[in-house]
């Protein structure tokens, strides 16, 4: 698959995403939305310097949608999932001190990119997904499975582009 062809496939199911369910595209045929809870991210995998990051901020730009980008190598799991505060919250009478999250820098990214293009679809690229640490793995896992960041969900019409490196790019050398 050359780079057109990509960036075309990647259109066709941004294109799912955030449309309507009876709207036409651009071919003029209708296509049916894909209902949140059974989207799913996209992967890129491909050696460094090929411009995966440059493609979907291409794709972004020619469908008119927002774009945010972020490296996963430099976060935490707190700036994942934010930060921990503490709730009172009543159960059976009682009231209790309750950990809960901040908003993820990552989702009020999103927020702020929305507020500040007025575009409400857009792209979420994760790089470097493959390359998290072990306590950011069950996060990014639940990112792909939930559309969540912590008790924080992506905002409708927003995808979850992920790419990242084969193994053996990923090997530093001693």
């Amino acid at each position: 698959m050359n780079i057109q062809e990509a960036k075309e496939e990647i259109k066709r199911t941004l294109w799912a995403y955030i449309h309507r369910e009876g709207e036409a595209g651009k071919t003029g045929k209708t296509r049916i939305q894909i209902p949140r809870e059974k989207q799913r991210p996209v992967l890129l995998i491909g050696p460094p310097g090929i411009g995966k990051t440059a493609i979907m901020a291409q794709i972004a730009q020619e469908e008119q949608i927002g774009f945010v980008s972020y490296t996963m190598t430099h976060h935490t799991r707190q700036s994942a999932i934010g930060l921990p505060v503490l709730k009172e919250k009543e159960y059976g009478g009682k009231w209790y001190s309750v950990t809960e999250y901040t908003m993820s820098e990552i989702v009020a990214s999103i927020y702020d990119c929305m507020e500040r293009t007025g575009k409400n679809t857009g792209i979420l690229f994760i790089d470097e997904i493959n390359c998290v640490s072990e306590t950011l793995a069950p996060v990014m896992l639940q990112l792909l499975q939930n559309k969540t960041f912590g008790s924080h969900p992506i905002p409708e019409g927003w995808l979850i582009v992920g790419a990242g490196n084969p193994p053996e790019y990923n090997k530093s050398e001693p």
